[in-house]
């Protein structure tokens, strides 16, 4: 069993508004609900031939369990159920979809259409790179122990990038069957591990992977998506029903900053899509890193909107952690540490704002 070292992480679970905004997470977590994996490997998809039926058959029989899927979560099915595995899933749809989409690629918002048994688009990505895995003491109070899986490559270009050493470079790491990775997610499930935590870089390229890999896990574990939320609105179907938990890094307000500095188009339109879809599908923690010069243009719009539409509730972590690193220094305004007012100046905002659970 991993021994918890941080006080914060298990005083969490006595602090009403977090056990509120997190409650489905909690529960799976300390093993009285079923994941959400789980629960859609116990569903039946039926009517279509998964070998050879049209990916709009498919598509047309996901969105019509998804439909039902959060229905069927909350009459919470047993824990003793789990013996119940139909012939074809739910899981199993994803899968098939999942596979369909990665011969040609549209799992961001990029759609570089490449078939990806033979080639890689933006990210970089063919066959998924674990640069490391181990049990994480660093991230929120709520997740840890997590057990924290990094994929190499991104779907972003950021100039200041905090992991740029596996983000671009998506040619590090190992390569690791799906069943291995499942036992080893099983084992530290059973050693304590509060969650499986999928990031990089970013998890989005490996959807397919990530998919395989919880269809052979036994262990009751929550899923855990840490990722920059560019994900195509195909991908954000495909893991509702799937994730417990979605870990958002939101990074920029509505300008031109995300252009300039990541090279991502559209990123306002798609990554506000995208919260108010995982809203709807699971828990959620949001983090913004709080860059120097960037308070004004991208970490306030960003909380209002987050207190707009997605309500006073939402776990946010303003985070302070920036360095400039990797081509930081290149760019004047991000070229230093954030100071004390820029960061307090955020985190005062949120809670003026009327935001009640702030993370620092």
């Amino acid at each position: 069993m991993w021994r918890i070292s941080r006080p914060d992480a298990m005083d969490v679970l006595k602090d009403k508004n977090m056990v509120k905004a997190l409650s489905n997470y909690f529960e799976i977590m300390l093993n009285r609900k079923l994941s959400r994996s789980k629960v859609a490997f116990m569903i039946e998809a039926s009517g279509i031939d998964e070998d050879s039926g049209d990916i709009d058959d498919l598509w047309d029989e996901h969105e019509r369990i998804r439909n039902e899927f959060h229905k069927i979560y909350d009459d919470e099915i047993s824990l003793k159920d789990t013996d119940k595995k139909p012939a074809f899933s739910y899981l199993d749809l994803k899968i098939e979809i999942a596979n369909r989409i990665f011969s040609d690629c549209y799992f961001c918002e990029r759609r570089c259409h490449v078939d990806r048994n033979v080639g890689v688009g933006f990210c970089g990505v063919g066959d998924s790179k674990i640069a490391s895995e181990f049990i994480h003491v660093g991230e929120e109070a709520p997740l840890v122990p997590s057990h924290t899986i990094f994929f190499a490559g991104c779907t972003f270009e950021c100039v200041y990038c905090q992991n740029w050493d596996i983000s671009q470079r998506p040619e590090v790491g190992m390569s690791l069957d799906e069943d291995k990775l499942a036992k080893i997610i099983d084992r530290k499930r059973m050693e304590g591990s509060r969650n499986v935590n999928f990031v990089g870089g970013d998890p989005t390229p490996n959807l397919l992977y990530i998919l395989k890999t919880m269809r052979l896990t036994e262990e009751n574990i929550p899923v855990v998506w840490n990722s920059n939320f560019y994900m195509s609105h195909e991908t954000m179907k495909l893991l509702d029903g799937f994730v417990d938990l979605f870990l958002t890094d939101f990074k920029y307000g509505p300008g031109e900053c995300a252009e300039r500095l990541s090279g991502i188009p559209k990123y306002w339109d798609i990554v506000t899509r995208n919260h108010k879809m995982a809203k709807n599908a699971g828990d959620m923690i949001i983090r913004h890193l709080v860059l120097p010069n960037h308070v004004e243009c991208c970490s306030k719009p960003l909380i209002k909107w987050i207190y707009e539409n997605l309500g006073e509730e939402t776990v946010i972590n303003i985070m302070g952690q920036y360095r400039p690193v990797y081509r930081a220094g290149e760019y004047e305004e991000i070229a230093r540490f954030p100071n004390d007012k820029e960061l307090y100046g955020a985190i005062d905002y949120a809670n003026d704002l009327g935001l009640i659970n702030v993370m620092l």
